[in-house]
């Protein structure tokens, strides 16, 4: 099946990230069923007729927008594969929509949630101070966040080699308190290992497995992954909120590397040195910060002009 094809090159090629692939698949096989004829085959009409149907059911432009994203790159894929000589998805325009802002926490809401989590002196809370000094001082996309290897904290400049969309690097520095949160993790991160098959069970390959992948992580866990899933901990992060006396529909880990780029903005950083920090490749992506710009230029231009009490 041409989707499976075009799937195992975004893998293969440009190191989609296995959220990325189900996502390209539920898009491609939910355009697939709205089709009268094999996806492959479609032609422009075909297609525009998927689009209309996605406005007469109502869909999110956003939504809409990001099928036909989906549609574009896979018959690309088709026509530079030699599969098909034409693309019929080249002309497609999706619904206008408006770029929505990010949702934004102060800095004494995220200061609460620092308060509440380190009440808990647990193995776990520890853990979870941890994964928010690190998610706060260096803006890690969650999937970047629960996957981090092990090796990742062993640097000696106290910054993270973070591998991320497409399998782009950067290096990304840490705050003093992020440095002593990882090394207090890793004084007890051993109790959550998983336990290594025994002279009596060492014939049991599965778990034998799951102890060698978990070793792997800075947050190990028993899973097929080897490491806390996202869901799990943007779980505990809106327990922690509801903690904080936060509502937990307004917390959770992309909101926090929102508010990691909107308070270095507040605090005079530039734009392209936030793009650089969150691993983001196009300037166009950053730009949704821009309002933190303009709220702090107008706020430099009436406190330090020299007509700033006239202009007031």
């Amino acid at each position: 099946m041409t989707i499976e094809v075009f799937l195992e090159m975004m893998s293969a090629e440009r190191g989609a990230s296995i959220h990325t692939l189900n996502a390209y698949r539920r898009d491609l096989v939910d355009v697939s069923e709205r089709l009268s004829c094999p996806i492959a085959r479609a032609q422009t009409e075909d297609l525009e007729a998927v689009l209309a149907s996605y406005a007469a059911d109502g869909l999110a432009a956003s939504t809409a927008a990001r099928k036909l994203s989906a549609m574009k790159q896979y018959y690309k894929f088709l026509q530079l594969d030699s599969i098909r000589k034409d693309d019929p998805a080249m002309n497609l325009t999706g619904p206008k929509q408006g770029r929505p802002l990010p949702k934004l926490m102060s800095i004494a809401d995220v200061d609460a949630l620092f308060e509440a989590a380190s009440k808990d002196k647990s193995v776990k809370g520890i853990r979870l101070l941890c994964q928010l000094e690190i998610l706060y001082a260096a803006g890690l996309r969650v999937s970047e966040l629960v996957g981090l290897p092990l090796r990742a904290t062993e640097r000696q400049d106290q910054c993270l080699l973070i591998k991320g969309k497409g399998g782009r690097e950067r290096i990304v520095p840490l705050t003093p308190s992020a440095v002593s949160s990882i090394q207090a993790w890793r004084d007890v991160r051993a109790r959550t290992l998983p336990q290594m098959a025994t002279e009596k069970d060492k014939s049991d390959e599965s778990k034998a497995n799951a102890a060698k992948r978990a070793a792997l992580y800075l947050f190990p866990s028993r899973g097929k992954s080897g490491h806390m899933t996202r869901e799990r901990f943007a779980q505990l992060l809106k327990a922690l909120a509801v903690q904080a006396g936060l509502s937990a529909s307004k917390v959770s880990p992309h909101v926090l590397r929102h508010a990691f780029a909107t308070h270095l903005l507040s605090g005079g950083a530039d734009l392209r040195s936030v793009q650089a920090l969150l691993g983001h490749a196009d300037i166009s992506t950053t730009q949704i910060y821009t309002h933190v710009l303009e709220e702090r230029l107008k706020e430099l231009v009436l406190t330090k002009h020299p007509l700033a009490d006239k202009l007031n």
